[in-house]
């Protein structure tokens, strides 16, 4: 299995490891999901807008409107999830498993000022299975902390290519993204940053 190139707090980073051609790739397919389950706008329980966009793809999709924060079958829009891109999936079996799959890929994107305050990915069943994130676009500061809140946290810019996976004890780290630096990659036609998450969720 591949290495990471470092580790933060815990969470094994692979810098780099979409080379230009794979990230093309993948924003390709990707475009094809959203075309599928098009983007929305999450709010929080309290009716607070979020400051990112996002759709999903896989047997289930997480979503966060008045109702709470949770993982269903559908699209608010009422279609089911379109599948997981298989360039996607091959990246999950390289650095989690080669035979289970993941139940979700979540698909957010940052525009300029948009931000993820810390939080837990703790809606799923099963926090036996790591989580991997996948970098596209524009750089992220992404900061991470302890399992409890208050606790020290620790940041790095992750770069368009880039990939983190958070198992083991840091599975349930308090985690976000500051900042984007909005511009800094030319993936992206109108800049921004796309970040997927994939998890076992039951």
């Amino acid at each position: 299995m591949t290495e990471p190139t470092m580790t933060l707090k815990g969470i094994d980073i692979f810098q780099g490891h979409m080379d230009r051609d794979k990230q093309i790739a993948l924003l390709d397919d990707l475009r094809e999901v959203i075309r599928a389950a098009p983007l929305f706008s999450p709010v929080t329980s309290g009716g607070k807008p979020m400051s990112v966009r996002m759709t999903s793809a896989g047997r289930l999709g997480w979503v966060s409107d008045r109702a709470g924060y949770r993982y269903q079958d559908h699209h608010p829009q009422g279609t089911a999830w379109p599948a997981i891109p298989a360039s996607v999936l091959d990246l999950w079996h390289d650095l989690v498993d080669p035979v289970r799959a993941p139940d979700c890929c979540l698909i957010n994107f940052y525009g300029e000022g948009a931000r993820m305050g810390l939080h837990q990915d703790k809606d799923e069943r099963d926090f036996s299975w790591p989580v991997l994130s996948l970098s596209l676009g524009d750089d992220g500061l992404f900061r991470v902390g302890g399992t409890r809140k208050g606790e020290p946290t620790a940041s790095v810019w992750l770069k368009s290519g880039d990939v983190l996976r958070m198992g083991g004890a840091a599975r349930m780290a308090f985690h976000g993204v500051d900042r984007i630096r909005f511009g800094s990659s030319r993936l992206l036609p109108k800049a921004g940053r796309i970040n997927l998450t994939l998890r076992v969720v039951d």
